[in-house]
């Protein structure tokens, strides 16, 4: 499988931050150590994970990188399972520095 590159040389999926069960501390943690590299980190979630991916745009917004700008995109996808298709809420935030 070819990975997919974009115009700096990076990975496509290098300054996205997947949140799920840990600590908000920890994704916050993830997401601040990603804007030392780049000007553009994308924090992503599903169902019940959504708000603690907006408490981890927020901390970051309001403590560590002032003035970050967010962009939000919400959405819905259909997953197949054993008892048919479930849709489930997705959250895309990004943030970008100024």
């Amino acid at each position: 499988m070819a990975e997919k590159i974009n115009e700096t040389g990076k990975k496509k999926d290098d300054n996205v931050i997947f949140v799920g069960k840990k600590g908000v501390m920890a994704y916050v943690l993830a997401t601040v150590t990603q804007f030392n590299e780049s000007d553009e980190v994308v924090i992503k979630a599903r169902g019940r994970s959504i708000n603690r991916a907006v408490d981890v745009a927020e901390i970051v917004r309001n403590r560590f990188v002032v003035g970050a700008v967010p962009s939000v995109e919400i959405g819905t996808e259909e997953i197949k399972g054993d008892d048919g298709t479930v849709n489930v809420s997705t959250i895309e935030i990004t943030l970008t520095k100024i």
